[in-house]
Protein backbone atom coordinates (compact mmCIF):
# COMPACT_ATOMS: atom_id res chain seq x y z
CA UNK A 1 0.00 0.00 0.00
CA UNK A 2 2.75 2.42 0.91
CA UNK A 3 4.62 1.84 -2.33
CA UNK A 4 1.47 2.37 -4.34
CA UNK A 5 0.57 5.59 -2.58
CA UNK A 6 4.10 6.91 -2.99
CA UNK A 7 4.15 6.10 -6.69
CA UNK A 8 0.80 7.85 -7.12
CA UNK A 9 1.93 11.02 -5.30
CA UNK A 10 0.80 14.10 -7.26
CA UNK A 11 3.44 15.45 -9.62
CA UNK A 12 5.30 18.62 -8.65
CA UNK A 13 7.69 19.28 -11.57
CA UNK A 14 5.03 19.86 -14.21
CA UNK A 15 5.48 22.02 -17.32
CA UNK A 16 3.54 24.83 -15.64
CA UNK A 17 5.69 24.67 -12.51
CA UNK A 18 8.91 24.85 -14.53
CA UNK A 19 7.65 27.71 -16.74
CA UNK A 20 6.43 29.82 -13.81
CA UNK A 21 9.68 29.23 -11.90
CA UNK A 22 11.73 30.13 -15.00
CA UNK A 23 9.86 33.41 -15.47
CA UNK A 24 10.26 34.30 -11.80
CA UNK A 25 14.01 33.60 -12.02
CA UNK A 26 14.32 35.86 -15.06
CA UNK A 27 12.37 38.70 -13.42
CA UNK A 28 14.65 38.59 -10.38
CA UNK A 29 17.71 38.39 -12.62
CA UNK A 30 16.70 41.54 -14.53
CA UNK A 31 15.98 43.33 -11.26
CA UNK A 32 19.49 42.62 -9.96
CA UNK A 33 21.17 43.33 -13.30
CA UNK A 34 19.70 46.82 -13.21
CA UNK A 35 19.65 47.67 -9.50
CA UNK A 36 23.40 47.02 -9.22
CA UNK A 37 24.31 49.44 -12.03
CA UNK A 38 21.49 52.00 -12.16
CA UNK A 39 22.90 54.28 -9.44
CA UNK A 40 26.27 54.48 -11.20
CA UNK A 41 24.51 55.01 -14.54
CA UNK A 42 22.40 57.87 -13.17
CA UNK A 43 25.45 59.63 -11.71
CA UNK A 44 27.92 59.00 -14.56
CA UNK A 45 25.64 59.35 -17.59
CA UNK A 46 22.86 61.69 -16.41
CA UNK A 47 24.72 63.81 -13.86
CA UNK A 48 22.38 62.87 -11.02
CA UNK A 49 23.17 63.83 -7.45
CA UNK A 50 23.69 61.10 -4.85
CA UNK A 51 20.20 61.70 -3.45
CA UNK A 52 18.62 61.53 -6.92
CA UNK A 53 20.54 58.35 -7.73
CA UNK A 54 19.30 56.78 -4.49
CA UNK A 55 15.75 57.70 -5.47
CA UNK A 56 16.27 56.09 -8.90
CA UNK A 57 17.07 52.85 -7.10
CA UNK A 58 14.36 53.13 -4.44
CA UNK A 59 11.47 54.08 -6.74
CA UNK A 60 11.61 50.64 -8.35
CA UNK A 61 10.78 49.01 -5.01
CA UNK A 62 8.05 51.58 -4.30
CA UNK A 63 6.53 50.78 -7.71
CA UNK A 64 6.76 47.06 -6.92
CA UNK A 65 4.95 47.58 -3.61
CA UNK A 66 2.11 49.52 -5.24
CA UNK A 67 1.82 46.89 -7.99
CA UNK A 68 1.54 44.15 -5.38
CA UNK A 69 -1.00 46.21 -3.43
CA UNK A 70 -3.32 46.54 -6.45
CA UNK A 71 -2.83 43.15 -8.10
CA UNK A 72 -5.59 41.45 -6.09
CA UNK A 73 -8.15 43.82 -7.60
CA UNK A 74 -6.69 43.28 -11.08
CA UNK A 75 -7.01 39.51 -10.68
CA UNK A 76 -10.64 39.80 -9.61
CA UNK A 77 -11.52 42.06 -12.54
CA UNK A 78 -9.37 40.75 -15.41
CA UNK A 79 -8.31 37.24 -14.39
CA UNK A 80 -4.88 35.64 -14.15
CA UNK A 81 -3.90 35.40 -17.82
CA UNK A 82 -4.65 39.00 -18.82
CA UNK A 83 -3.06 40.37 -15.65
CA UNK A 84 0.07 38.23 -16.07
CA UNK A 85 0.61 38.98 -19.77
CA UNK A 86 -0.06 42.70 -19.21
CA UNK A 87 2.49 42.75 -16.39
CA UNK A 88 5.09 40.89 -18.46
CA UNK A 89 4.54 43.07 -21.55
CA UNK A 90 4.82 46.20 -19.41
CA UNK A 91 8.00 44.80 -17.86
CA UNK A 92 9.42 44.26 -21.37
CA UNK A 93 8.46 47.76 -22.59
CA UNK A 94 10.04 49.53 -19.63
CA UNK A 95 13.14 47.30 -19.85
CA UNK A 96 13.60 48.59 -23.40
CA UNK A 97 13.20 52.26 -22.43
CA UNK A 98 16.56 52.34 -20.61
CA UNK A 99 18.23 52.64 -24.03
CA UNK A 100 16.80 56.16 -24.35
CA UNK A 101 18.96 58.65 -22.47
CA UNK A 102 16.27 60.51 -20.53
CA UNK A 103 16.77 63.30 -18.08
CA UNK A 104 16.67 62.20 -14.46
CA UNK A 105 12.96 63.01 -14.05
CA UNK A 106 11.86 60.68 -16.85
CA UNK A 107 14.22 57.95 -15.62
CA UNK A 108 12.47 58.13 -12.25
CA UNK A 109 9.12 57.52 -13.99
CA UNK A 110 10.57 54.58 -15.95
CA UNK A 111 11.98 53.04 -12.76
CA UNK A 112 8.67 53.42 -10.92
CA UNK A 113 6.62 51.87 -13.74
CA UNK A 114 9.19 49.11 -14.28
CA UNK A 115 8.86 48.20 -10.60
CA UNK A 116 5.07 48.40 -10.80
CA UNK A 117 4.99 45.91 -13.68
CA UNK A 118 7.35 43.56 -11.88
CA UNK A 119 5.16 43.73 -8.77
CA UNK A 120 2.10 42.79 -10.81
CA UNK A 121 3.76 39.99 -12.78
CA UNK A 122 5.66 38.37 -9.91
CA UNK A 123 2.63 38.38 -7.62
CA UNK A 124 0.45 36.72 -10.27
CA UNK A 125 3.19 34.10 -10.71
CA UNK A 126 3.17 33.47 -6.96
CA UNK A 127 -0.61 33.05 -7.05
CA UNK A 128 -0.47 30.63 -10.00
CA UNK A 129 2.26 28.56 -8.36
CA UNK A 130 0.20 28.24 -5.18
CA UNK A 131 -2.71 26.90 -7.23
CA UNK A 132 -0.79 24.41 -9.38
CA UNK A 133 1.20 22.84 -6.52
CA UNK A 134 -0.60 19.81 -5.03
CA UNK A 135 -1.95 20.67 -1.57
CA UNK A 136 -0.06 17.75 0.01
CA UNK A 137 3.25 19.07 -1.38
CA UNK A 138 2.68 22.82 -0.98
CA UNK A 139 5.54 23.42 1.44
CA UNK A 140 7.97 21.47 -0.73
CA UNK A 141 6.72 23.12 -3.93
CA UNK A 142 6.86 26.71 -2.69
CA UNK A 143 10.30 25.97 -1.25
CA UNK A 144 11.60 24.91 -4.66
CA UNK A 145 9.80 27.81 -6.36
CA UNK A 146 11.46 30.32 -4.03
CA UNK A 147 14.80 28.86 -5.14
CA UNK A 148 14.24 30.55 -8.50
CA UNK A 149 14.47 33.90 -6.70
CA UNK A 150 17.46 32.76 -4.66
CA UNK A 151 19.45 31.71 -7.73
CA UNK A 152 18.59 35.02 -9.42
CA UNK A 153 19.79 36.84 -6.31
CA UNK A 154 23.10 34.98 -6.43
CA UNK A 155 23.78 35.24 -10.19
CA UNK A 156 22.43 38.76 -10.85
CA UNK A 157 24.98 40.84 -8.91
CA UNK A 158 27.95 38.81 -10.29
CA UNK A 159 26.74 39.17 -13.86
CA UNK A 160 25.93 42.88 -13.45
CA UNK A 161 29.34 43.79 -12.04
CA UNK A 162 31.20 41.74 -14.68
CA UNK A 163 29.19 43.28 -17.52
CA UNK A 164 29.62 46.79 -16.14
CA UNK A 165 33.40 46.34 -16.05
CA UNK A 166 33.75 44.67 -19.47
CA UNK A 167 30.73 45.50 -21.64
CA UNK A 168 29.13 48.77 -20.52
CA UNK A 169 25.63 49.95 -19.68
CA UNK A 170 24.01 49.50 -23.10
CA UNK A 171 24.89 45.79 -23.20
CA UNK A 172 23.37 45.37 -19.73
CA UNK A 173 20.18 47.07 -20.93
CA UNK A 174 20.18 44.85 -24.05
CA UNK A 175 20.55 41.63 -22.04
CA UNK A 176 17.82 42.78 -19.65
CA UNK A 177 15.47 43.42 -22.58
CA UNK A 178 16.17 40.00 -24.13
CA UNK A 179 15.46 38.30 -20.79
CA UNK A 180 12.25 40.33 -20.40
CA UNK A 181 11.19 39.25 -23.91
CA UNK A 182 11.83 35.64 -22.92
CA UNK A 183 9.49 36.13 -19.93
CA UNK A 184 6.67 37.19 -22.26
CA UNK A 185 7.19 34.17 -24.55
CA UNK A 186 7.19 31.78 -21.59
CA UNK A 187 4.08 33.49 -20.22
CA UNK A 188 1.99 32.58 -23.27
CA UNK A 189 2.71 28.87 -22.71
CA UNK A 190 1.49 28.80 -19.10
CA UNK A 191 -1.84 27.04 -18.63
CA UNK A 192 -3.76 29.05 -16.04
CA UNK A 193 -5.67 26.71 -13.70
CA UNK A 194 -9.43 27.18 -13.41
CA UNK A 195 -10.37 28.00 -9.84
CA UNK A 196 -13.25 25.96 -8.51
CA UNK A 197 -15.08 28.15 -6.00
CA UNK A 198 -17.82 26.79 -3.82
CA UNK A 199 -21.11 28.51 -4.67
CA UNK A 200 -22.22 28.12 -1.05
CA UNK A 201 -19.17 29.92 0.28
CA UNK A 202 -19.62 32.72 -2.23
CA UNK A 203 -23.31 33.09 -1.39
CA UNK A 204 -22.53 33.20 2.30
CA UNK A 205 -19.81 35.79 1.76
CA UNK A 206 -22.12 38.06 -0.25
CA UNK A 207 -25.20 37.70 1.94
CA UNK A 208 -23.65 37.71 5.39
CA UNK A 209 -20.72 40.07 5.18
CA UNK A 210 -19.47 42.65 2.76
CA UNK A 211 -15.71 42.65 2.35
CA UNK A 212 -14.01 45.32 4.44
CA UNK A 213 -11.99 48.06 2.79
CA UNK A 214 -8.69 46.44 3.77
CA UNK A 215 -9.72 43.03 2.40
CA UNK A 216 -10.19 44.59 -1.03
CA UNK A 217 -6.40 44.96 -1.23
CA UNK A 218 -4.82 42.44 1.17
CA UNK A 219 -5.76 39.19 2.89
CA UNK A 220 -6.36 39.82 6.65
CA UNK A 221 -5.77 36.13 7.47
CA UNK A 222 -2.24 36.40 6.05
CA UNK A 223 -1.36 39.48 8.12
CA UNK A 224 0.13 37.70 11.19
CA UNK A 225 2.68 35.72 9.17
CA UNK A 226 3.28 38.74 6.89
CA UNK A 227 4.21 40.81 9.95
CA UNK A 228 6.71 38.11 10.94
CA UNK A 229 8.16 38.30 7.42
CA UNK A 230 8.42 42.09 7.68
CA UNK A 231 10.41 41.90 10.93
CA UNK A 232 12.68 39.11 9.70
CA UNK A 233 13.40 40.93 6.43
CA UNK A 234 14.29 44.13 8.31
CA UNK A 235 16.85 42.11 10.31
CA UNK A 236 18.26 40.69 7.07
CA UNK A 237 18.13 43.94 5.06
CA UNK A 238 21.30 45.22 6.73
CA UNK A 239 23.17 42.26 5.23
CA UNK A 240 21.73 42.80 1.77
CA UNK A 241 22.53 46.52 1.70
CA UNK A 242 25.73 46.96 3.72
CA UNK A 243 27.74 43.72 3.50
CA UNK A 244 30.13 45.22 0.91
CA UNK A 245 30.87 48.24 3.13
CA UNK A 246 31.44 45.93 6.11
CA UNK A 247 33.74 43.71 4.03
CA UNK A 248 35.89 46.73 3.15
CA UNK A 249 36.07 47.67 6.81
CA UNK A 250 37.31 44.19 7.84
CA UNK A 251 39.47 43.71 4.70
CA UNK A 252 37.49 40.75 3.32
CA UNK A 253 36.31 42.22 0.01
CA UNK A 254 37.50 39.23 -2.03
CA UNK A 255 35.64 36.77 0.19
CA UNK A 256 32.53 38.96 0.23
CA UNK A 257 32.26 38.62 -3.55
CA UNK A 258 31.00 35.04 -3.04
CA UNK A 259 28.92 35.77 0.08
CA UNK A 260 25.53 35.52 -1.63
CA UNK A 261 26.66 32.51 -3.65
CA UNK A 262 27.33 30.67 -0.38
CA UNK A 263 23.96 31.93 0.89
CA UNK A 264 22.23 30.46 -2.17
CA UNK A 265 24.10 27.14 -1.93
CA UNK A 266 22.99 26.71 1.69
CA UNK A 267 19.36 27.24 0.70
CA UNK A 268 19.65 24.81 -2.21
CA UNK A 269 21.13 22.11 0.03
CA UNK A 270 18.43 22.52 2.69
CA UNK A 271 15.39 22.77 0.44
CA UNK A 272 14.94 19.04 -0.37
CA UNK A 273 14.66 18.40 3.38
CA UNK A 274 12.78 21.42 4.74
CA UNK A 275 9.99 21.39 2.13
CA UNK A 276 8.75 17.84 2.77
CA UNK A 277 9.31 18.32 6.52
CA UNK A 278 7.01 21.36 6.44
CA UNK A 279 4.29 19.34 4.72
CA UNK A 280 4.58 16.46 7.21
CA UNK A 281 5.22 18.19 10.54
CA UNK A 282 4.02 21.78 10.14
CA UNK A 283 5.78 25.13 10.15
CA UNK A 284 6.89 25.30 13.81
CA UNK A 285 9.37 22.45 13.33
CA UNK A 286 11.25 24.65 10.84
CA UNK A 287 10.55 28.21 11.99
CA UNK A 288 11.97 28.05 15.52
CA UNK A 289 15.30 26.46 14.50
CA UNK A 290 15.48 28.75 11.45
CA UNK A 291 15.24 31.89 13.58
CA UNK A 292 17.91 30.54 15.94
CA UNK A 293 20.22 29.71 13.01
CA UNK A 294 19.55 33.15 11.51
CA UNK A 295 20.49 34.80 14.81
CA UNK A 296 23.69 32.72 14.99
CA UNK A 297 24.55 33.75 11.43
CA UNK A 298 24.10 37.44 12.21
CA UNK A 299 26.10 37.13 15.43
CA UNK A 300 28.94 35.34 13.63
CA UNK A 301 28.86 38.05 10.97
CA UNK A 302 29.25 40.71 13.67
CA UNK A 303 32.40 38.93 14.92
CA UNK A 304 33.85 38.01 11.52
CA UNK A 305 37.54 38.73 10.96
CA UNK A 306 38.49 35.84 8.67
CA UNK A 307 37.15 34.61 5.35
CA UNK A 308 35.78 31.33 6.70
CA UNK A 309 33.78 33.18 9.37
CA UNK A 310 32.22 35.41 6.71
CA UNK A 311 31.29 32.47 4.49
CA UNK A 312 30.00 30.39 7.41
CA UNK A 313 27.75 33.29 8.42
CA UNK A 314 26.44 33.40 4.83
CA UNK A 315 25.62 29.69 4.97
CA UNK A 316 23.87 30.06 8.32
CA UNK A 317 21.82 32.98 7.00
CA UNK A 318 20.81 30.85 4.02
CA UNK A 319 19.67 28.04 6.32
CA UNK A 320 17.97 30.51 8.65
CA UNK A 321 16.48 33.48 6.83
CA UNK A 322 16.18 31.58 3.54
CA UNK A 323 13.88 29.01 5.14
CA UNK A 324 11.97 31.60 7.18
CA UNK A 325 11.05 33.31 3.90
CA UNK A 326 9.81 30.19 2.09
CA UNK A 327 7.87 28.90 5.12
CA UNK A 328 6.18 32.27 5.66
CA UNK A 329 5.09 32.31 2.02
CA UNK A 330 3.65 28.80 2.37
CA UNK A 331 1.77 29.74 5.56
CA UNK A 332 0.39 32.90 3.93
CA UNK A 333 -0.96 30.91 0.98
CA UNK A 334 -2.44 28.21 3.24
CA UNK A 335 -4.22 30.83 5.33
CA UNK A 336 -6.51 31.88 2.46
CA UNK A 337 -9.29 30.21 0.51
CA UNK A 338 -8.40 29.41 -3.09
CA UNK A 339 -10.26 32.45 -4.48
CA UNK A 340 -8.26 34.71 -2.08
CA UNK A 341 -4.82 33.28 -2.89
CA UNK A 342 -3.96 36.30 -5.02
CA UNK A 343 -4.56 38.62 -2.08
CA UNK A 344 -2.64 36.33 0.31
CA UNK A 345 0.34 36.19 -2.04
CA UNK A 346 0.39 39.96 -2.55
CA UNK A 347 0.08 40.53 1.22
CA UNK A 348 3.14 38.36 1.85
CA UNK A 349 5.26 40.11 -0.78
CA UNK A 350 4.13 43.60 0.26
CA UNK A 351 5.48 43.04 3.77
CA UNK A 352 8.61 41.26 2.50
CA UNK A 353 9.43 44.09 0.09
CA UNK A 354 8.64 46.72 2.72
CA UNK A 355 11.18 45.18 5.08
CA UNK A 356 13.90 44.84 2.46
CA UNK A 357 13.11 48.22 0.88
CA UNK A 358 12.63 50.48 3.88
CA UNK A 359 14.80 48.60 6.39
CA UNK A 360 18.06 49.95 4.93
CA UNK A 361 16.77 53.53 5.26
CA UNK A 362 16.28 53.22 9.02
CA UNK A 363 19.44 51.15 9.39
CA UNK A 364 21.32 53.88 7.52
CA UNK A 365 20.17 56.37 10.14
CA UNK A 366 21.32 54.02 12.91
CA UNK A 367 24.74 53.69 11.25
CA UNK A 368 25.39 57.34 12.08
CA UNK A 369 25.66 56.19 15.69
CA UNK A 370 26.88 52.56 15.54
CA UNK A 371 29.30 50.54 13.41
CA UNK A 372 28.59 47.69 11.03
CA UNK A 373 29.62 45.02 13.54
CA UNK A 374 27.22 46.46 16.12
CA UNK A 375 24.51 46.61 13.46
CA UNK A 376 24.75 42.87 12.85
CA UNK A 377 24.92 42.14 16.58
CA UNK A 378 21.70 44.06 17.17
CA UNK A 379 20.16 42.38 14.12
CA UNK A 380 20.93 39.03 15.78
CA UNK A 381 19.04 40.20 18.86
CA UNK A 382 16.19 41.24 16.55
CA UNK A 383 16.11 37.73 15.06
CA UNK A 384 15.80 36.31 18.59
CA UNK A 385 12.91 38.66 19.31
CA UNK A 386 11.24 37.39 16.13
CA UNK A 387 10.96 33.98 17.84
CA UNK A 388 8.81 35.48 20.60
CA UNK A 389 6.69 37.51 18.19
CA UNK A 390 6.24 34.49 15.93
CA UNK A 391 5.03 32.42 18.89
CA UNK A 392 2.52 35.09 19.91
CA UNK A 393 1.18 35.82 16.41
CA UNK A 394 1.20 32.37 14.86
CA UNK A 395 3.30 29.66 16.51
CA UNK A 396 1.05 28.82 19.44
CA UNK A 397 -2.04 28.55 17.20
CA UNK A 398 -0.08 26.28 14.87
CA UNK A 399 0.93 24.06 17.81
CA UNK A 400 -2.71 23.72 18.87
CA UNK A 401 -3.73 22.74 15.33
CA UNK A 402 -1.02 20.06 15.18
CA UNK A 403 -2.03 18.66 18.59
CA UNK A 404 -5.70 18.62 17.57
CA UNK A 405 -4.87 16.86 14.30
CA UNK A 406 -2.85 14.20 16.13
CA UNK A 407 -5.63 13.66 18.68
CA UNK A 408 -8.26 13.24 15.96
CA UNK A 409 -8.69 9.55 15.06
CA UNK A 410 -8.12 8.72 11.37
Amino acid sequence: MTKTSDSQAPALWTRNFILVSAINFQLVLVFYLLVIVIVGYAVAELGASTAQAGLVSGLFIIGTLIGRFLVGKFLERFGHRITLITGLLGFLIFSGLYFIQFDIGLLLIVRFMHGFMMGVASTVLGTIIAQIIPATRRGEGIGYYSLSSTVGTAIGPFLAIWMMLHLGYNLIFAVSSVIAFSCVIFGFFIQIPKIQVSSNSLTTQVEVQKPSFISQFIEPKALPIAIIMLLASICYSGVLSFINFYAKEINLVQTASVFFLMYAIAIMISRPFTGPLLDRKGENVIMYPAFIIMALGLFLLSQAHTGWMLLLSAGLLGLGYGNVQSVCQTVAVKSASIERMGFATSTFFIFLDAGLGFGPYFIGIALDYIGYAQLYFYSAIGACLCIVIYYLLHGRQSSLKVKTARATPH
